[in-house]
C-alpha cells in the first residue's frame, strides 16, 4: 500500500466549553468542561482527528502521556490500527497499561479511525457494518449542585426537544433528598419519559438499597454507579435486595470488572467509555462480550463517536447526549424525536473549528 497513508505528524489542541458556573455529582466538582483534540496528519495531508473530554483535570499528566506516545506512531499506516495498539501497549507496559496512557492510546486510535474512513471516504459506522441507522438517545445532566428550579428547566427542555428519557445525579448526604429531586423530575416530564438515575460510585449499599426501594414507584429505568465500580459483590447485594436495573462500566479501562459483574447476575446495561477502554476495537470487544450475556450496550458520553458505533453492533440500544461540544464543531449531530443519527461524512463526520483550538506545545 502506497506510503501516501502514513502517519507525518501530529498536534494537540486544548477547546474549552461555556460553563457560567461550577457543577457537582456526588463525587466531583467540574469548574470547566474541556477537552483535548488530537490531530495527526498523513503523508498524504489527510488529517485525522480524535477529541477527549478532561475538564480541569490533570493537563500534565496527559498531555505528557502524549507527548511520551505521540513520536512513537510517526510512521505507521494509518490503518494498522493493531499494530499501533500493541506498539502502545509495549511502551506503557512498564508504568502501566490503565489511566492517562490508555486515554492518549485511545485517542490515537479514533483519530487514525477518523483518517481512515476520510482516505476511503466512508463514515467509520459503514467500515465496520451496520445494523441500524438510528439509536435512541437520553438527555443527561440534573447536577447535584443545581437548584430544584434548574433542575427542572434541564430536563423540561430536553423533553420539549424531543428526549423520551433523561438522567439525572444523584447522592446527596442524604438520600431523601434525592427522592424528592426525583419525584419533582417525574412531576415535570410525567410519564411519557423515562427516568435514570446516577450516584457517581457516591453511596453506600445500605443508602443505595433505600432509594432504589423508596423511588420504585417513580418507576427509574436504571441506576447507575450507585456505589464504587469495583464493590462487584455490593452490586450483586443492591440487585438482590432490590431488583432494580443497574447500570456500570464508564469507569473500566477492560473487560474485567464487566465479567465479575456478568458473573453475578449483578449487571443490566454495559456503559463503555471509548477512551477509557481504549480503542475502537477493545469498545467493540466489550460489547461483543456484554453479548454472549445478552447485555444491552449505551455507551457513557461520546455521543457523536458512540451513535456510530451503537448502529454497528447488536446489542447497541442507545447513546447519552451532553451539548457540550455542539458549539465547538462544524457539524453537530442531527438529534429527533428521542433518535440520533450518525453524521453522515467520511471518518466520524465532524471536526472541530479551529478558532476554538489553542495548540498544547508537546
Amino acid at each position: 500500500m502506497s506510503s501516501s497513508i502514513n502517519i507525518k505528524d501530529f498536534k494537540l489542541y486544548k477547546a474549552t466549553a461555556e460553563l457560567k458556573k461550577p457543577i457537582a455529582d456526588a463525587t466531583h466538582t467540574l469548574s470547566e468542561i474541556s477537552f483535548l483534540v488530537l490531530r495527526l496528519q498523513l503523508e498524504n495531508g489527510i488529517i485525522g482527528e480524535a477529541y477527549l473530554l478532561s475538564f480541569q483535570y490533570s493537563p500534565s499528566a496527559i498531555s505528557g502521556a502524549f507527548k511520551d506516545l505521540l513520536p512513537h506512531v510517526k510512521g505507521y499506516a494509518v490503518n494498522e490500527t493493531g499494530k499501533v495498539l500493541k506498539k502502545l501497549d509495549d511502551l506503557s507496559e512498564y508504568f502501566g497499561n490503565s489511566g492517562v496512557s490508555k486515554w492518549a492510546r485511545a485517542a490515537i486510535n479514533i483519530a487514525m479511525w477518523d483518517a481512515w474512513g476520510k482516505y476511503l471516504n466512508q463514515p467509520v459506522g459503514k467500515l465496520l457494518g451496520t445494523y441500524k441507522e438510528k439509536c435512541n438517545i437520553y438527555g443527561s445532566g440534573g447536577w447535584v449542585s443545581y437548584s430544584t428550579e434548574e433542575l427542572i428547566k434541564e430536563v423540561t427542555d430536553y423533553a420539549s426537544r424531543g428526549f423520551k428519557a433523561v438522567k439525572i445525579k444523584v447522592g446527596s448526604p442524604d438520600w431523601k433528598t434525592d427522592l424528592e429531586r426525583l419525584k419533582a423530575v417525574r412531576g415535570a416530564v410525567g410519564t411519557q419519559v423515562n427516568i435514570m438515575m446516577d450516584a457517581n460510585q457516591g453511596m453506600t449499599v445500605p443508602a443505595a438499597v433505600q432509594l432504589a426501594r423508596a423511588a420504585q414507584e417513580l418507576e427509574i429505568f436504571w441506576f447507575e454507579e450507585p456505589i464504587h465500580h469495583q464493590d462487584f459483590e455490593g452490586y450483586r447485594m443492591l440487585k438482590q435486595q432490590t431488583g432494580i436495573s443497574l447500570a456500570m462500566g464508564e469507569r473500566e479501562y477492560d473487560t474485567v470488572p464487566l465479567l465479575q459483574l456478568l458473573q453475578r447476575n449483578a449487571l443490566d446495561i454495559w456503559q463503555p467509555d471509548l477512551l477509557r477502554i481504549g480503542s475502537v476495537e477493545e469498545w467493540r470487544e466489550s460489547a461483543a462480550l456484554a453479548n454472549s450475556y445478552h447485555i444491552p450496550v449505551l455507551p457513557h458520553y461520546y455521543k457523536d463517536y458512540d451513535v456510530p458505533l451503537v448502529c454497528s453492533i447488536p446489542n447497541g440500544v442507545g447513546v447519552e447526549s451532553f451539548d457540550w461540544i455542539d458549539p465547538l464543531i462544524d457539524k453537530p449531530m442531527l438529534v429527533k424525536d428521542g433518535f440520533a443519527y450518525p453524521h453522515e461524512g467520511p471518518g466520524w463526520g465532524f471536526n472541530f473549528v479551529d478558532k476554538f483550538l489553542n495548540e498544547i506545545k508537546l
